[in-house]
């Protein structure tokens, strides 16, 4: 089993302080602050870093599905929108729609949008965020 690693640091008070987010690879290392999470200052955000996660998950695990049914894709091109709101309880992530573009040749609509969805349910950043409302749109390209 792999595990894969990230870190965060804060310094400071929620709204006056700042911090870092880095991936253990250290592929990636950005700063974030309260207004780059809820307003829109510079920076990142943990729903960003949510987002490239499962667009890229979706996104692998879809052309795994397509090449295993006969249908290598030449290009995928997922984009991953989290919407962050509020509950009783406080900030919530109340849902992340997907949206890939694709180009698949001699696949059909439905059989595209069959295995897309089911890469969406199966993928395993969707199965993470069962309890979040997870929305596909599909788009195929010529």
């Amino acid at each position: 089993m792999k595990v894969r690693n990230a870190e965060a640091q804060w310094h400071g008070t929620l709204r006056e302080g700042s911090g870092t987010m880095k991936l253990g690879s250290g592929a990636y290392e950005g700063r974030y602050t309260y207004a780059s999470r809820f307003e829109d200052e510079k920076g990142t955000n943990p729903e960003e870093l949510i987002g490239a996660a499962h667009a890229g998950c979706f996104t692998m695990y879809l052309a795994g599905q397509l090449a295993n049914a006969g249908f290598p894709a030449t290009s995928l091109h997922t984009t991953a929108s989290v919407t962050l709101g509020s509950d009783d309880v406080g900030p919530v992530i109340t849902s992340i729609e997907l949206d890939v573009q694709a180009r698949v040749p001699e696949i059909g609509v439905e059989e595209f949008k069959s295995l897309a969805q089911r890469s969406k349910e199966r993928c395993p950043v969707s199965r993470a965020l069962e309890s979040t409302n997870i929305v596909l749109s599909t788009t195929l390209i010529d």
